[in-house]
């Protein structure tokens, strides 16, 4: 597709995430022009329509899929939705942009790659894990030129500073049948970790659900089975060993940081400041390590779909093999938590 031909984009859900990001965005890309909106509620979309200058809104997304006039598909709801429409989508020619979580599992996962793959000529992009795209190529050129030796072990842990809430309403985050195997930001912080030092072979996790049953905004009582509190251990690919902790149940607890050690030096990022730091054998203290601005990427998701649809440049942030590998430590986790075993993330 030429530079200056118009893409034309239809949204699949318009949560917080679409209208503060994504909306803006591709609006603000030369040529694009968002052309229609569905959304769970035909007042909801009427809403966004108005707000954003959106001219059509769809009743269903099956509707909005199908539309001749569609180009690309920018799919914003929860998880459940996620493999449904991209599949409807691709067979039905569109370009799709779908919001992280992937899927609901790496069956779901699979399936999306596999269709991506019979239509190689369409753009197919999860949106990527925000956390660390300002430090990510510094810690990757950090690690290539032996900040840290041999990787030893990493650790990264993301907990909430809150108590244990009994009051806070349900969430879709809480509901099994929306968000599937993903829990907490698991998978969205393992896919930040895999840029740097790859995959996981094997984990072994224990996990708990302290809150068990939570009202929805209806005041039913729905029992939860997603845990609020997940210890991870992992075989990294890379030889090192990996320990990850996530919970929404740590009162107090620090703001979500990454650790590396290797045999010669450590690395630190504080994602609250956004901080890198590091020290080397024989120094005693940490110092921050500047990202040079060349090396600084931010978030382009917007700009880089709409340039890979135009041939410009390729996906890189996030590919569908990259959401496959994620959603497979996703669920090798809830397998280990319930069997007690340590799973092979790359059999799942």
């Amino acid at each position: 597709m030429s530079t200056a031909t118009a893409v034309r984009i239809g949204i699949v859900g318009a949560g917080a995430n679409t209208r503060s990001r994504h909306i803006p965005n591709l609006k603000a890309q030369a040529g694009t022009e968002i052309v229609s909106v569905c959304n769970r509620s035909r007042e909801s979309a009427e809403k966004v329509a108005s707000e954003f200058g959106i001219p059509r809104i769809c009743q269903h997304w099956k509707e909005l899929v199908e539309s001749a006039d569609i180009d690309a598909v920018v799919i914003g709801t929860w998880p459940y939705l996620h493999c449904p429409v991209t599949l409807a989508a691709l067979a039905a020619g569109k370009h799709v942009l779908t919001e992280a979580r992937m899927a609901m599992n790496s069956a779901e996962a699979r399936l999306m790659l596999e269709a991506s793959r019979r239509n190689p000529h369409l753009v197919a992009q999860v949106v990527p894990s925000p956390y660390t795209l300002k430090i990510d190529r510094t810690v990757q050129k950090l690690l290539a030129e032996g900040f840290v030796g041999e990787l030893q072990a990493l650790e990264v842990r993301a907990n909430a500073p809150g108590f244990l809430d009994h009051t806070s309403p349900l969430h879709w985050r809480h509901n099994r049948d929306l968000s599937g195997f993903n829990i907490l930001g698991m998978g969205i912080w393992y896919e930040a970790v895999m840029r740097w030092v790859g995959e996981a072979k094997t984990v072994s996790a224990m996990t708990r659900v302290s809150v068990k049953q939570r009202r929805d905004s209806s005041g039913v009582i729905n029992t939860i089975s997603v845990p609020d509190h997940a210890d991870i251990l992992a075989e990294m690919v890379c030889g090192a060993q990996g320990r990850f902790q996530f919970s929404a149940v740590t009162g107090l607890a620090p703001g979500p940081e990454v650790w590396l050690f290797g045999s010669e030096g450590t690395l630190r990022y504080d994602a609250s400041s956004e901080q890198l730091s590091g020290a080397r054998r024989g120094e005693t203290a940490f110092h921050e390590i500047a990202i040079p601005t060349e090396l600084s990427i931010g978030w382009r998701v917007e700009e880089e779909f709409i340039n890979a649809i135009r041939g410009v440049e390729m996906v890189k942030f996030t590919t569908f093999e990259d959401g496959l590998k994620y959603m497979q430590f996703t669920e090798a986790v809830s397998r280990s938590a319930a069997s007690g075993a340590s799973v092979d993330v790359q059999q799942v």
